[in-house]
């Protein structure tokens, strides 16, 4: 993680230290603030698929790592009730990615946020749209 990840609070701090998935796939957390957050990836080779494009799914995982984040704003363990994502253009290996999440509604249990994932030149690779839960669970 970065400096900026290290200076946020302590849930997300404690979250993404155990995130295994994330630091496997080399994400970097750029912004990490209540309800909005910001992760970079710099694809590699075997995050391609057949056709030698980004693997949606490592799209998604971006996105949602990013949603994550977000939607950690407090100590209440929080998490994903359901997500969808729209691919609006491939990237190849080399480029990176960068997921900027914003928190759009909170209330209750339940939150709504919205990712965009785009690529070095900022054209908009894809678009995520996270619904949040908070369980009884304390981190």
């Amino acid at each position: 993680m970065t400096d900026a990840a290290t200076a946020a609070g302590a849930p997300n701090r404690a979250m993404m230290d155990r995130d295994l998935a994330s630091a496997a796939l080399g994400m970097v957390v750029e912004l990490d603030e209540p309800g909005h957050a910001v992760v970079s990836m710099i694809v590699r080779d075997d995050m391609t698929n057949g056709f030698h494009i980004t693997h949606g799914g490592l799209v998604f995982t971006l996105a949602d790592t990013a949603f994550a984040i977000a939607c950690n704003e407090d100590d209440t363990v929080t998490v994903a009730a359901g997500a969808d994502i729209t691919f609006l253009k491939s990237t190849v290996a080399g480029q990176t990615l960068t997921a900027t999440a914003v928190r759009r509604a909170r209330s209750g249990r339940t939150g709504l946020y919205d990712v965009t994932v785009v690529d070095e030149q900022g054209d908009a690779v894809a678009e995520f749209r996270g619904r949040s839960i908070s369980t009884n669970r304390t981190i």
